[in-house]
């Protein structure tokens, strides 16, 4: 005998309308540098000359200096993949957390209706999500709810790993700059007291000194810091999306009802993000 949650493939299935998640830019990373290099630049340029607060050998300390023991703290591999590390602080995916629990709701009610097998037939609705693809591959082809969980449960620390290691490059960053304006401080010092007999030597090695402990302390601290703050959120975000499309394929697959899904699923988000997805289709 067919299993009733399998053989209602020949019905009707309600045509979905589906948003998927968009790189779109940041605009809070953008506006938050824009806004302290604003600050620091008026402020400079308050205290009068500009000029005085450029020096080539300090800037070659600090950025070489962060630079080198960046890359000697990493591999290769993980340093030529900086770029993209910093494109995903500027550019985040933005996915609404409440519509894609209606839209997981959604789907998980088909398939309680219609049975499993009549996701087969939205699988290419779901094909712009490579997770949700193959959660609704995976739930649509029979699998049990361990072999999914175990799959994407794997899946998934793969990718908080990938993520957790991009963060790392950039908080090492973020650690080392301050220590390489710390480290020219020290040579401008040294530079200044072993010439104090010459007075045109003074200036400029106390410049070296004083602006290498200022870049640092910009880069690490304006700079870095913020990025490497964003990408650890920018991860857990999707990171949380990827446990809630995980869940609904376990819940489809184990066969329950929508409802108890929909309470898991709110268990896990905060409580600003929370749905009553079968509360308001009860008052329509």
């Amino acid at each position: 005998m067919a299993n009733p949650q399998t053989q209602k493939t020949d019905e009707q299935i309600p045509q979905l309308r589906l948003q998927f998640a968009q790189n779109r830019m940041d605009s809070a990373t953008i506006l938050g540098l824009i806004i302290a290099l604003s600050v620091i630049g008026v402020a400079l340029y308050m205290g009068g000359n500009l000029g005085a607060f450029v020096n080539l050998p300090s800037i070659l300390i600090v950025v070489g200096g962060t630079c080198a023991i960046t890359l000697t703290s990493f591999s290769m591999g993980d340093i030529a993949a900086l770029p993209k590390i910093i494109g995903r602080a500027i550019f985040r995916r933005d996915q609404d957390v409440k519509q894609l629990m209606k839209q997981l709701l959604e789907i998980a009610s088909i398939a309680k209706k219609h049975g499993v097998l009549s996701l087969q037939k939205i699988e290419n609705s779901v094909r712009r999500d490579r997770f949700l693809h193959r959660a609704v591959q995976f739930v649509s082809d029979g699998y049990t709810a361990p072999d999914i969980q175990r799959i994407l449960t794997r899946e998934i620390d793969s990718i908080r790993q990938r993520h957790k290691q991009s963060v790392d490059i950039i908080y090492r960053a973020a650690e080392v700059a301050p220590a390489m304006g710390l480290i020219g401080t020290l040579v401008g010092l040294v530079q200044m007291l072993a010439q104090l007999d010459d007075p045109s030597i003074i200036g400029p090695s106390m410049a070296v000194a004083l602006l290498t402990t200022l870049y640092g302390a910009f880069l690490g601290t304006v700079i870095l810091s913020p990025l490497a703050a964003k990408l650890d959120r920018n991860s857990a975000r999707e990171e949380l999306e990827k446990t809630l499309i995980m869940l609904s394929a376990l819940s489809m697959a184990k066969h329950e009802n929508p409802r108890r899904l929909e309470m898991q699923m709110n268990s896990e988000v905060s409580p600003t993000d929370e749905i009553r997805f079968f509360e308001n289709l009860s008052k329509k």
